[in-house]
């Protein structure tokens, strides 16, 4: 058996995170809870909620379906422009 909605949506929130360097302080504040609330849900002690799921897509510029399809997809779906970029100058990343 898959992994479940919730644990999909884990990996997907994660790597979007890792994919525009978001914080968990950042996904807090579009969620207006605290960082302690993302890393329970993050962490599978809490659940995600399905508002919490349109805040995200809406955050992240892509459909709650990309969001729950995973996220090979969810991070298919970002834009160019919200995805980390490296500095050419001195290889740090934004």
């Amino acid at each position: 058996m898959g992994l479940s909605l919730e644990e999909t949506l884990q990996l997907t929130v994660a790597s979007l995170m890792r994919a525009t360097g978001d914080s968990q302080r950042t996904v807090a504040q579009v969620l207006g809870l605290t960082q302690t609330q993302v890393s329970r849900r993050q962490s599978g002690t809490a659940a995600w909620r399905l508002d919490d799921v349109d805040a995200l897509a809406a955050h992240y510029g892509v459909r709650p379906l990309d969001l729950l399809a995973g996220p090979a997809r969810a991070c298919a779906a970002l834009s160019a422009d919200r995805r980390r970029t490296a500095d050419r100058t001195n290889g740090a990343t934004r």
